[in-house]
Order: C-alpha cells, then structure tokens, then sequence
C-alpha cells in the first residue's frame, strides 16, 4: 500500500526499473538507480544516528544529488529541509539550529560553502557527500553511501510522520518552517497527477529549486506516474534561449514554472526555431501571469493546454484553472476552482461567510494542508480557523492571509493580500522582515520596504531608508548589510536614502506614497 512518498519510487522501480527517474544534464537515475542509492543513503544515515522524527537537511544545488537526498532522509524516517546554498549562511544557519538538524547531506561543489555554514557555529555533526576532513565535523562520501548496505524500511512510520519542511520569509524577519507530512503531500501529488493526467511517458521539467514549494508537485507526482522529472539547470533558467532549446533535445512534455520564466520564454527563447510540440500541459503559479503574454504563448504552443495553479506553501494546491482560448483584452485571469478534495471559504473580518460576490479572506480545508509552523504555536495559533461541528469535533481550516472574490461562473478571482506578504518572481516575501533587517543597521533610523509592479507583471522590491543623525551610509554597504541575513531574491532592487519619510496623520510611514514615487521615478535611487 502507497503511504510514504519514497514507496512512490519503489513501485516505480517494480514497474519500469530501466526508465529514467531523474536526468539532469546528460545525467541520469532510472527508477533501480534512485531506489537502491536511497536505500543505502537511509541506511547510512541510520547507522550514523538518524531517527524517526530527526530533520536532515540537504544542503546542494540542483543535481541527482539531491533527489537521492530527499527519499534517503525521508526512508531514514526523517523529514528533509532544503537549505538553500546561496542563501546566506547567517539564515542557513538559523534555520539548522531551529529545528535542530544534525545531519546534512551535500556534494562536493558545495564543500566550500558548507564550511561557511559550519563556521556559523551550528549543531551539525555529520556531513554525507563530502570527503573533506577538515571541516571539523564527520564526513563521508557519496563512495560510501554506495557500499553500504540498504536500509530496511522502518515499520514505525506511518502517513501522519513528518516528510520535509520548508522554510519561508517571516514577518518577524527570521524564516518560519512549514511542515508537510507524508500524507499532505501525497494528498497534492495524487490531486495533480490525477488532474492533469500524468502518465508513465511523460517528462516533467523541474524549474524550481528544492527549498521552493513548486518542487513538490515535480518530484512526487512525477514519481506516482513513474515519469521522468528533468531537472533544468539554472544556466537554462537564466537564458531563456536554452531553456526553449533544453525543452526540445529533452522532448518535454510538462513544463511548471512561474509566469516570468514562461513569459521570458515567450520573449527571448526564439521559440519559433525551435519543435516544442512535446509540450502537452504548461502550469503555472506563484503570481500573475500578464494576460497578453499567456495568450501569445497559447498562440506559440497550440499543442499544449494551459493551467493556472493556486496554493500557499501550507496547503500546497488550493484551486486550478484550465485556460480557455482568452479574449484581446488584458482582463487578469482567475485562480480557478477547488481541487477535488479541497473545501474552500470565503469571510470576512469577523470570519462570517461574505455575500457573494464580495471579496474577503480564503480559507482552506484540505488533506493537502501542514501539520503547522515548527516550532511555532503562536503562529499555528493564527494560522488556523476551526468550526465546531458536533462534540467536541471540529473543522480546521488555514487561513491563507489572500483576498479572493467568487465571480458569477464560480470561478475565484485573487485580489492581493491581507498583510504585506508578496510573491517576486515566484518567491514569497514578507516585506516586514526587508524591513526588519534594514532597520537593524545601526546607522538607520527608520527604514521602508514596499513592492512596485513591473512590466512583466510581477512586482519588484524597493526600500527606502533615514539615518541617524550625524550617521553616513551608503546604498552599497546597506546592501552588504542585507546580504548577511536576506536571499539575494529579497534584497531590494533599489534603496533611497532619504532626508524624511513620508508620513500619514496617524504618523506612521505612507508606505503608498513611497510606492507611488517609485513608479513615477521621483526617487534617487541607485541600482544594483
């Protein structure tokens, strides 16, 4: 019986163990290779300690790596967590000591910054992947995770166990980790599998990186299907030329990306020299899609059919749409309707249902939602509504903090958030956490960060700062400050260094006029 994501792999493996599990680059795991390497991965990371329960975290880039990674913690009876290694090691490090990881796995390309990340003082005491010994704590090599025995898989664990957590952009200005178990997501991956048809034949890209929630849907959907995933390297993410080209030699068939890799595939892939005709379905998620650019892209893959996803980090896929042929206007396109399985509400202030029509909070119950916040009660505390039902049971539903609105077709449109969380370039970002940071400078004395829309339809971040008297600071050493303890991605594009903040009659920063400003260029700004 499937209940535990890797029991996805080792079927897979009974059914077609020659078929390519995982390839990236001109790399690849069949279905044998993955299980068997996974196997003797959990096997060793149980003789070096690892147990029910424990967190291991995968510290490497985009590679097989890290898919051996992910199902040998998880059939080690771990929950995995992605640290992201460009992210600076002041925030790796946080999140390895909040939820106390003792274990990593990584590649040798990331020693050198693994020693970064062990120079933050961190409680790890095991590094799989590695043959260096001067990094002060145990280390082993891939070589050995392929002599030792495979693990057998732990009797104990059950669907309710803990699978991963992923770590997202807190308001406090320090990271917060979601956690999934085995049965929320495979909840997700079952829905999108059954949903969009996947099939043993099909060969799904792999855009996002590990530590990004889209990942999920990749690796374990895929692997319900026995698909292949293709991991796209992150030089093809960066040149949308080779990305159309990668899309063609790999003969894809599933592409599930943001809006604005897809909308710089549409502009500079020169797709039109190239057979995309692979291309069965094109997901996308994570923010709007510009409606002018999805329907010229309809236009370039007529083969293809198109689906706009919806889901939060917490409750992985809410609602979806399959997208019509769109009229010549700009109107936004909706976020869809309920996956099977999902029960949506729509309420207001005081958690009352809203007249239809009007918009207000979406809440959530599903199967596909976290088990909540690590560490955290005071944020589970917010993050879920229950509703009594009879006895002493009740409902629970996550609010998602998004603002939707139910059209008259049903369908659910997405109009922006309750507080000041955005999505940037597929990313969420709590702008109260830029704010955090560039505030904890001890040369400023009040600082701003807001979100301005760009043209291709996302958003990017700007801030703005004042300095304590007699203080000087400039943008760039700002900036050194914000790389310290932000992912490059939240870092703002642009920072002002001003004389007085614009204030409303309460007093507090207009945060509105310094967005309206920065769409009007009225700022002295300096890029990056």
């Amino acid at each position: 019986m499937l209940y535990l994501l890797p029991h996805a792999v080792d079927r897979a493996a009974m059914r077609a163990p020659d078929r390519d599990a995982i390839r990236y680059g001109d790399a690849a795991l069949t279905y044998a290779m993955l299980a068997e390497r996974s196997d003797r991965l959990a096997g060793l990371l149980r003789s070096e300690g690892v147990r029910r329960g424990d967190r291991v975290g995968i510290h490497a880039g985009k590679g097989l790596a890290a898919a051996v990674a992910l199902y040998g913690a998880m059939k080690a009876g771990a929950a995995y967590v992605p640290l992201d290694p460009a992210s600076p090691p002041a925030r790796q490090a946080f999140i390895v000591r909040d939820c106390g990881i003792r274990h990593v796995v990584t590649e040798p390309a990331r020693a050198s910054a693994l020693r970064l990340l062990l120079a933050e003082g961190v409680p790890v005491e095991c590094a799989i992947g590695v043959a260096d010994t001067d990094l002060g704590v145990r280390t082993l090599s891939w070589s050995d995770v392929d002599a030792h025995p495979p693990a057998v898989h732990d009797p104990d664990l059950v669907e309710m166990d803990l699978a991963y957590i992923l770590y997202t952009s807190g308001s406090t200005g320090t990271p917060k980790g979601v956690m999934h178990s085995h049965r929320s997501a495979l909840a997700f991956a079952r829905v999108a599998a059954d949903t969009y048809g996947f099939r043993g034949d099909d060969r799904l890209s792999n855009h996002a990186p590990l530590h990004f929630d889209l990942s999920t849907m990749d690796y374990f959907s895929s692997a319900l299907a026995g698909a292949t995933t293709v991991i796209i390297p992150d030089a093809h993410t960066r040149m949308p030329a080779s990305y159309a080209a990668l899309i063609e030699k790999e003969r894809l068939t599933v592409l599930y990306a943001v809006p604005l890799a897809l909308t710089h595939l549409l502009l500079h892939g020169a797709i039109d020299k190239r057979d995309l005709s692979s291309v069965r379905w094109v997901l996308f998620g994570g923010e709007p899609f510009p409606t002018r650019h999805l329907r010229a892209l309809m236009a370039a893959l007529p083969n293809a059919q198109f689906s706009n996803v919806y889901g939060p980090t917490e409750v992985n896929g809410v609602t979806y749409w399959i997208v019509p042929p769109l009229p010549d206007d700009d109107t936004p396109i909706p976020i869809g309707s309920p996956y099977a399985n999902v029960e949506v509400r729509i309420v207001g202030d005081d958690d009352d249902a809203v007249v239809e029509g009007e918009t207000g909070e979406l809440l959530v119950r599903t199967p596909t939602m976290m088990r909540g916040y690590w560490g955290r009660p005071d944020l589970d505390a917010r993050a879920f509504w229950k509703r009594p039902v009879f006895g002493h049971f009740e409902d629970v539903y996550h609010r998602t903090g998004d603002l939707v609105r139910r059209r008259d077709d049903g369908l659910l449109e997405f109009h922006g958030r309750k507080d000041r969380q955005v999505k940037a370039r597929g990313y969420r970002i709590e702008l109260d956490e830029v704010e955090v940071v560039m505030g904890s400078h001890d040369a400023v004395e009040s600082a701003a960060a807001f979100a301005v829309p760009d043209e291709d339809g996302s958003v990017h971040i700007e801030g703005a700062v004042t300095l304590r008297s007699g203080r000087h600071l400039t943008v760039e050493e700002l900036r050194a400050h914000l790389a310290i303890s932000l992912p490059r991605y939240a870092i703002p594009e642009r920072i002002a260094i001003l004389e007085a903040m614009p204030r409303g009659s309460t007093g507090k920063i207009d945060r509105r006029e310094l967005a309206r400003r920065a769409r009007e260029r009225t700022l002295t700004v300096e890029r990056m």
